[in-house]
């Protein structure tokens, strides 16, 4: 009896693995020998052709519903390409494979992925059908990246939630690391999947002492990850909820490190543009200072963008107006949020013990001292700057706002009021912005872009007032000591002086 000859069906779209993918016209190769169509072929005909009846009437006559053609593709396979769900449900319904797996290694469900086929991809998924493998597979060893971790070597045993639900806690051998995860039911979500691929592609390149670290990720495998390090003092957000207060020092301080990494960003070539810059995305590290975190929509400003950026994406208090109202921007819109950052801070000063302690606070009706400061039971110091106090040695001025930008405001009603060119007012006295900050921030908020300044003169500006800073407390702290140093002497000397008159008072008496 001579064998059947192997059949493969050529018609329509071609698994989304095949080495060359076309919509062919041929129906049928064979080994060039003329004979009939065999019914398992007229069975992968009518699937490519949507033939209901032509399927039921084959599938009643016996025929396999899992034949497989010479390249190991079913009906369910032709039929998923095609995106033809009342075919793919009568197939899976007469006992048709779920994840029929053809010559090249793809299923159904990665050829309905392939060929963007939603309701197929919907419908495969409800039947039970799992994503054959992480989008970024690659099929030869040479070609996985040198980044690519071990996912077996993730520990997520312990893992607790540590970033606006994206970012989780895991051990990857034997330290602590921040992981996000592309879960897989978001795998065929295309825009999950880019976004994840572009803060893939921008971490790659950044290597900065003021930007976290990039530490590897997993690709090959669902479900995908991106590997950073992870810094336990959380984020800016959280550290000025519980300090309360900055030093103007340390405000300054904190200032540099994010216009450093914003600086090493901008002069990336091409430039790298984070477009969500605000304290949830300003990390700590263990020395206090702060790396700029969380890429998942920033992008290269010589790419073009494929749809508007909104408030579901970022943090719409902290956006610059040309981003709300979708015009052309550039790196100049991190500077606008980082203006916004830099105001927000709550800063204090240190007072000695002062002579004008009055148990009655009698400046409570006073309406500085009703937004800046908090009057006890203890009362307020009467001193220059209408300080107040827990305790008589330690005085504190809310200098800067010390709350978000509009935070009376609805998150997504604060755009609206940067596009009618309102800005954040500056409630406390002009001189409690120390040398020329208020100006900084007002140029780096200004409502034209050309005339923001670059990183880079931010960074010169702000190690000048950090200098001027550094040189007034020196000022003050020598005056002091040199007080102290007298106060000293005083009493060694009154010391010296009563005992030679005790000394002098034993002699007369003994004489």
């Amino acid at each position: 009896m001579e064998a059947k000859a192997a059949v493969r069906f050529t018609l329509g779209k071609q698994s989304s693995m095949a080495p060359e993918r076309h919509d062919a016209t041929a129906a049928v190769e064979t080994d060039g020998v003329e004979r009939p169509m065999d019914p398992e072929v007229r069975l992968m005909y009518s699937a490519n052709e949507g033939d209901l009846d032509g399927i039921r009437e084959l599938l009643d006559s016996g025929v396999n519903v899992n034949f497989k053609d010479s390249d190991g593709r079913t009906a369910l396979h032709v039929a998923a390409c095609n995106g033809l769900t009342d075919v793919v449900s009568l197939l899976l319904d007469r006992g048709s494979e779920l994840d029929p797996s053809d010559r090249w290694g793809s299923t159904p469900l990665a050829d309905a992925i392939y060929y963007k086929k939603h309701d197929a991809i919907k419908l495969l998924e409800k039947r039970g059908a799992k994503p054959l493998m992480a989008p970024m597979h690659v099929r030869h060893a040479r070609e996985v990246p040198e980044y690519e971790m071990d996912p077996k070597e993730i520990d997520f045993t312990n893992s607790v939630e540590i970033s606006k639900g994206t970012f989780h806690l895991a051990l990857w051998r034997g330290i602590q690391v921040a992981v996000k995860r592309l879960e897989e039911e978001l795998i065929n979500d295309e825009e999950k999947v880019k976004s994840f691929t572009d803060e893939l592609a921008l971490l790659q390149k950044i290597r900065h002492p003021n930007v976290v670290q990039f530490l590897g990720a997993v690709t090959q495998s669902s479900p995908m990850m991106i590997v950073t390090e992870y810094l336990p003092k959380g984020d800016l957000r959280a550290y000025l909820k519980k300090k309360g207060a900055l030093t103007p020092t340390t405000a300054v301080r904190f200032a540099l490190d994010i216009a450093r990494g914003m600086n090493y960003l901008h002069e990336n070539k091409p430039p790298i543009i984070h477009r969500d810059l605000e304290p949830s995305n300003i990390l700590r590290d263990d020395s206090g200072h702060l790396k700029v975190a969380d890429f998942g929509v920033s992008k290269l400003m010589t790419v073009k963008e494929d749809r508007p950026l909104t408030c579901q994406d970022t943090s719409c208090r902290y956006i610059a107006p040309e981003v709300y109202r979708n015009e052309e921007y550039d790196t100049k819109v991190d500077v606008f949020s980082f203006a916004l950052i830099l105001q927000e801070p709550k800063w204090h000063f240190h007072h000695l013990r002062s002579k004008w302690w009055v148990r009655d606070c009698r400046f409570q009706s006073c309406r500085m001292c009703e937004l800046y400061y908090q009057p006890t039971e203890k009362g307020c110091i009467q001193s220059a700057d209408l300080f107040c106090s827990l305790d008589r040695n330690y005085c504190v001025s809310r200098m800067i706002e010390g709350c978000p930008p509009f935070s009376a405001k609805q998150e997504n009603e604060v755009p609206k009021v940067y596009a009618a060119k309102e800005r954040p007012p500056f409630n406390s006295p002009v001189k409690h912005y120390a040398h020329g900050l208020k100006e900084l921030i007002e140029q780096c908020w200004s409502e034209k872009p050309a005339k923001r300044p670059t990183f880079r003169q931010v960074i010169t500006r702000l190690e000048s007032i950090h200098n001027s800073l550094a040189h007034k407390r020196r000022w003050k702290v020598r005056p002091l000591r040199c007080f102290q140093n007298l106060e000293a002497m005083l009493k060694k000397d009154h010391s010296k002086g009563r005992s030679r008159s005790r000394s002098s008072r034993s002699t007369a008496e003994s004489i």
